[in-house]
């Protein structure tokens, strides 16, 4: 009996997650078609039938990991009753999290895709937009840090948002390359160390 017009069979939330994986691990430009298509266990025309294009398919499974993965990363923000506890602890979770040895180290975010063309535009310009939106995120949480007598008035938010933002991203590729969960530590602790400088008080 043929298959056409047949409904699909495979579990599609399982599939995106486990092409999440699969970019995560290898990137935008180095995942191949085949290595998609066996993770996900489907064939080709099913992936373009459920997804539309491997670009698609990136798009979505960026946006999968932005909701399923290191969301305390980000929670931590907001719940920390200072600002230094919440930078502290931000990168203190993201060390835990890119360290893990049960999923790709690092951040598909960062990592995913760097070098923008014509090929690939609209994927860097995604990631683009959700690295300024986590840049965002920081700063909002550092003005709090103002608005509230804790940080002086003048403390340059933005600035300080994009040293530990690139801190971030620095760790992920350290963890990228092998980097343990210690070793992450140790850039934490470095990371914190310019707290002071910034801020002009010990007690932030």
């Amino acid at each position: 009996m043929s298959e056409r017009g047949r409904p699909r069979t495979f579990d599609r939330t399982a599939a995106l997650h486990r092409a999440m994986e699969v970019f995560w691990a290898r990137g935008y430009e180095g995942a191949s078609m085949s290595e998609l298509t066996a993770a996900m266990g489907i064939n080709s025309p099913s992936l373009y039938a459920a997804f539309g294009s491997k670009e698609a398919l990136f798009l979505e499974a960026t946006d999968f990991y932005s909701r399923t993965e290191g969301a305390d990363i980000w929670l931590a923000l907001e719940e920390a009753p200072t600002a230094r506890q919440a930078i502290e602890q931000f990168l203190c979770l993201t060390a835990k999290a890119y360290a893990q040895t049960d999923r790709p180290q690092g951040c598909l975010i960062t990592l995913g895709a760097l070098h923008q063309d014509s090929s690939r535009g609209a994927i860097c310009d995604d990631l683009r937009r959700r690295r300024a939106e986590n840049h965002a995120a920081l700063c909002k949480r550092l003005e709090r840090g103002v608005a509230e007598g804790e940080l002086p008035v003048g403390f340059d938010c933005s600035a300080a948002a994009t040293f530990y933002a690139t801190v971030q991203h620095g760790m992920s590729i350290q963890a990228r390359d092998g980097a343990s969960h210690s070793a992450l530590l140790a850039t934490v602790a470095g990371a914190m160390a310019a707290w002071q400088t910034m801020a002009g008080t010990d007690r932030a």
